[in-house]
């Protein structure tokens, strides 16, 4: 009886492209688990981290399509996620004085300290830090070659 496995030297290109691309997701997502679990102790999500770093990085131009265009997400999911911090205190909408229909976001002090707890980092460090610097370097212009391309396929669609 045949094995239903294919020999890993017998594999197709679209097939190596295919486990490539589970291999990325993979780590994206093993990555994820283990700075979600550092993240935990301060009782923050990454995505909740997230949205407090581009918060203070956008300053007063922060906005839910800004942050959404940030992590490359559909406007209204990033709204619901700030509604939801609103709820929790650590953020703040506010109606924009020149334009009305636009809604500014801003940290409270309690979205400032959760900020400062997600900015230790240590997993993120740890985990990097598995690699020589010449190997992030090739790992960053790598990522952003597939990016941009993944990016352009998107808006075919």
């Amino acid at each position: 009886m045949k094995s239903k496995t294919k020999n890993l030297r017998t594999l197709t290109t679209e097939d190596e492209l295919y486990d490539l691309w589970i291999l990325l997701s993979r780590t994206r997502h093993a990555f994820y688990r283990a700075r979600q679990k550092e993240l935990a102790q301060y009782g923050i999500s990454v995505r909740e981290a997230g949205v407090l770093y581009v918060i203070d990085m956008l300053g007063q131009k922060a906005t839910p399509t800004e942050i959404a265009r940030w992590f490359i997400q559909e406007p209204h999911s990033v709204s619901e996620l700030v509604s939801r911090m609103e709820k929790r205190d650590l953020v703040r909408k506010a109606k924009d004085l020149a334009r009305r229909n636009l809604v500014r976001v801003e940290l409270t002090d309690k979205g400032k300290e959760a900020l400062r707890y997600s900015l230790k980092r240590e997993t993120v460090h740890s985990i990097m830090a598995a690699l020589s610097a010449s190997e992030r370097h090739q790992l960053a212009g790598y990522l952003k070659t597939i990016r941009d391309k993944a990016l352009e396929e998107f808006d075919k669609r």
